[in-house]
């Protein structure tokens, strides 16, 4: 009589499924990461109690100096409305204002009412408390 199976069990753990699963995670996380954008120029924004985030299409930045940045491209306030439309193109605006915490209000509201003459949204970038 022979008891010896047909069918043996291998003990090998294929790691083809966990590979899968570990790939799928990697493209998840750099699909969300690539979301927040921060500006790439040091600028010291205000502290909020609540510091909301906002997918940028746009970010504008008004450094220390009052120098003014469109996406990381120095533009003059004379130049801003221009190259603010071109950004547009047609599509949904959105503005993020990255300003310095010492710039006088009356550069941010400027700002702030060219973006929505374009008919675009602002948000004020700030640093949880």
């Amino acid at each position: 009589m022979n008891l010896n199976s047909k069918h043996k069990v291998e003990a090998a753990f294929s790691m083809s499924s966990m590979t899968d699963i570990i790939f799928l995670l990697l493209i998840f996380f750099m699909l969300t990461a690539s979301f927040i954008t921060p500006s790439g120029l040091p600028v010291n924004v205000p502290s909020s109690r609540s510091s909301e985030i906002v997918m940028q299409k746009v970010g504008v930045t008004i450094t220390e100096d009052l120098q003014y940045y469109v996406n990381d491209r120095k533009v003059s306030i004379n130049q801003l409305e221009a190259v603010l439309r071109d950004a547009f193109a047609g599509k949904e605006g959105v503005v993020v204002l990255h300003c310095d915490r010492s710039v006088p209000v009356e550069y941010v509201v400027q700002v702030a009412g060219i973006a929505t003459a374009l008919e675009a949204r602002v948000s004020i970038a700030t640093k949880p408390e």
